[in-house]
């Protein structure tokens, strides 16, 4: 006689906690407090997204002062006048400036891209495979020293929140920030502004004053300058500041002294 089969006993599996809309809305609360605290103490480190900015606009200064300071000077070697100098330093900075913020902006464009686009990748993952997304997240707090028993919780709560698990991945396996993907206008704005205002510091002296009293007062202001902004660079990278200083000026100085050397050859045979 033939015995109808029972019901195959299953594991019992406890049911995930179900979450209200009020539960997740402390969550969200939660996780803004924290990052809130947390660029608090990266403000104090000074590792945020704006001394990146700085550190760009800093250098883009430093370019466009040191590349209009060998151009202007060079003109001024060669003794063609004020006008001619000025005709050049304007067609530098312009010049110099629009490429600078046109490379800064595709750069920043493509970057940007990149990353939204493995954000994505990652967005589609989370929903498709969670699973192995949430062994990920295990294992990336294992990797930071979470006891595994702990880790395999904190992952199941994180994946229960898919936009939580987004930027927990994005950050962590990723490597990206997803509140600081950068801007490409604003990226191109900047070194734009900050290669025009170096540049025209050695041109200024032309379009104001006599020649031969503004290639001294260029020499001086733009020296000046090249030791302000070389100071700021090496600050802004923990060296001395005087060093910084120092070795700006004497690049600065360099660069300057043999476009001036060639102009005056230039002058000399144009004159003979």
């Amino acid at each position: 006689m033939s015995r109808v089969p029972g019901p195959v006993n299953e594991p019992h599996r406890e049911p995930l906690p179900s979450r209200t809309v009020g539960q997740f809305s402390d969550a969200h609360a939660e996780v803004a407090k924290a990052r809130r605290e947390l660029e608090e103490i990266r403000r104090h480190h000074g590792s945020t997204g704006r001394s990146g900015t700085l550190r760009a606009a800093v250098f883009g200064i430093n370019d466009g002062l040191v590349s209009n300071f060998s151009l202007v000077l060079g003109m001024a070697g060669a003794d063609l006048g004020s006008g001619v100098v000025i005709l050049a330093g304007i067609a530098g900075l312009v010049a110099g400036a629009v490429s600078m913020a046109a490379g800064e902006y595709v750069s920043m464009k493509v970057q940007r891209e990149v990353f939204e686009s493995a954000i994505e990748m990652e967005r589609r993952e989370i929903a498709e495979e969670p699973e192995a997304e949430q062994q990920e997240v295990e294992v990336i707090l294992r990797a930071q020293g979470v006891p595994p028993e702990d880790a395999g919780k904190i992952a199941a709560r994180v994946m229960a929140d898919p936009e939580l698990a987004l930027d927990l991945m994005a950050r962590q396996e990723l490597g990206l920030d997803p509140d600081e993907l950068g801007s490409p206008i604003g990226a191109a704005t900047s070194s734009f502004g900050a290669f025009a205002l170096g540049a025209s510091i050695p041109l200024l002296p032309f379009v104001l004053l006599a020649f031969g009293v503004a290639v001294g007062v260029s020499v001086v202001l733009s020296g000046l300058s090249l030791a302000v902004v070389g100071a700021l660079a090496a600050r802004l990278s923990g060296r001395p500041s005087l060093f910084g200083g120092l070795r700006m000026l004497l690049i600065g100085a360099a660069a300057a002294a043999v476009t001036y050397g060639i102009g005056k050859v230039f002058g000399v045979a144009t004159a003979g």
